[in-house]
Formats: structure tokens, sequence, C-alpha cells
């Protein structure tokens, strides 16, 4: 299994699939080469591109380094530019996608974008993060109650409570309580833009790559609301719904618009980008 370096030391651990330009993947939360959405998506565009998925910090079999800050997760994307040659596409779902985002933000190498349901609550369609959410969660992962820590997390996201009251049964819950311990990491890339505000004008004005940011026909108001509103502050930006889709995106429903958008020559329209 071959691993990078970060620039804090953390090792990182990755796969990469297929030949061609380079493509990032990064995950939203709970989530690892292991587990999750990338493992069924990464073959699907490995078909097109040299696809690199690895595990963010604390996760499966990469490495961590304390304390937590969002500019050390973006020096372990750039561990991974660096790895698939000094530029790349970068795909991000969910927290992976802020992620993402503040990494093209601030300058990393990333020749092309795509952003799916970024987590953003830019208005009054649902309630901001609660202002003690982080303190709380950090607090149940101290004192080691990774269980607690999942339910907390998963509730926040809208599973209702009685569903998180049975899902300790389920196999894949061993594989959630693994990556609790992350979960502060998670809130913390998205907490500044979940608090229901609309995104600041001229926040990501400097994201001048081509970006595609895409969320699902069957997701929330304001999920959509948010990625609209993304869209607009991106100068960049080509917005695209994947009908039928929720949260939960099926890898054959995204891999055909993540694969148009990646293979379009940069002489295409935003128009022709988002068909």
């Amino acid at each position: 299994m071959p691993r990078t370096v970060s620039r804090d030391g953390t090792a990182i651990a990755f796969d990469r699939l297929g030949e061609g330009q380079p493509l990032i993947l990064v995950d939203g939360a709970l989530c690892s080469r292991a587990f999750g959405p990338m493992p069924a998506l990464a073959p699907l565009l490995a078909r097109h591109f040299a696809v690199y998925l690895y595990d963010r910090r604390g996760r499966n079999e990469s490495g961590d380094t304390l304390p937590y800050a969002v500019e050390r997760e973006i020096d372990d994307l750039q561990s991974m530019i660096d790895v698939a040659g000094g530029s790349a596409f970068v795909y991000g779902i969910s927290s992976g996608a802020a992620l993402a985002l503040e990494a093209a933000r601030r300058g990393l190498r990333i020749t092309k974008l795509a952003l799916y349901e970024a987590p953003f609550i830019v208005d009054a369609s649902r309630p901001p993060q609660p202002p003690d959410f982080l303190a709380r969660l950090e607090q149940a992962v101290r004192s080691n109650r990774r269980s607690d820590a999942v339910k907390m997390f998963l509730q926040l996201v809208g599973v209702p409570k009685i569903a998180t009251m049975v899902m300790p049964i389920i196999p894949a819950w061993s594989k959630l309580k693994a990556a609790a311990h992350t979960l502060p990491y998670d809130i913390t890339i998205v907490a500044a833009n979940q608090q229901g505000r609309p995104l600041g004008a001229d926040v990501y004005s400097s994201v001048s790559v081509p970006t595609l940011v895409l969320d699902g026909g069957k997701s929330p108001a304001w999920i959509r609301n948010g990625m609209r509103a993304l869209a607009n502050a991106v100068p960049s930006a080509v917005y695209q719904t994947i009908p039928g889709q929720t949260h939960n995106v099926k890898a054959a429903s995204l891999a055909p618009a993540l694969i148009a958008f990646f293979n379009a020559s940069a002489a295409a329209t935003p128009a022709d980008q988002a068909r």
C-alpha cells in the first residue's frame, strides 16, 4: 500500500487506479478507502483518469497528528497533489467538498474542481449548527463515547433519533465508530458555513479554476439552496443537479457527470460542461 507524508510528518495512505490525467477523490465524514461512496466510484472514474483514493488523516490506514487544524488537512491534499505530479483534478463530497473548496481558495494547484453537496446552511430552510455542538462532540470523543459521538453527528445531519438508536446493530456500525474521533475535524471544516447566513460576497471569489457544483434532485431544500448559492459565489462555477439522487448519491448516477466535466476541454463553455 503506497503512502505519502504530509508536511507535519503524518503518513497518508492511498491507492491509485487507472491511467490518464490525475484525479484525487476527497471523502466526507466517517468515510475512507475502505468504507463509503468512493470505493464504488473510483473504478468507474479509473476508466478515464488516474484516480487517487486516499484516507483522510485519522482514518483507516492514515496517521494523525494533534492538534487538529484545517490547514493540516489541506497540507495532506497538497501531498497527494505532489504524488500525482504537481497538479490534479479534485472531486470532493460533503465535508470533503468543503475541504477541497477551501484548498482551491488557498491556491493549491487544482486544475478542475467538482463538489457534491457541501453541507452549507445559507438561509432559514433548516436550523443552523448549534453553537455548542462542536464542544459537545469533542467531549464525547475525549470521553471515548464513540457511539454517542456518531449518533450526535447523524442526528445533526438529519437522521431521526429513533433510527440512530437501532443503528448500532448494523454491521457497518463498527466502521463508523472507528472514525468517530475524526468527526470534530469535519465539523470544524464546515462550521463557518452552517450558520444560516448567506455566503460572503467575496469569500470564494479567488477560486478561479473551472468548478462543477453538484446536488441531488431528491436532496432537501436547504442543501440545494446552499449549492446554488455556492455556484453563484464561485466565478467559474457551473451548477448541475443529478436527477433522482440524495446525499447518498449512487456512483453510477454521479460518474457520468464527473467524467463529462473533467474530460471537457478548457475551451468549452460553462453551458457545454453542464450538459
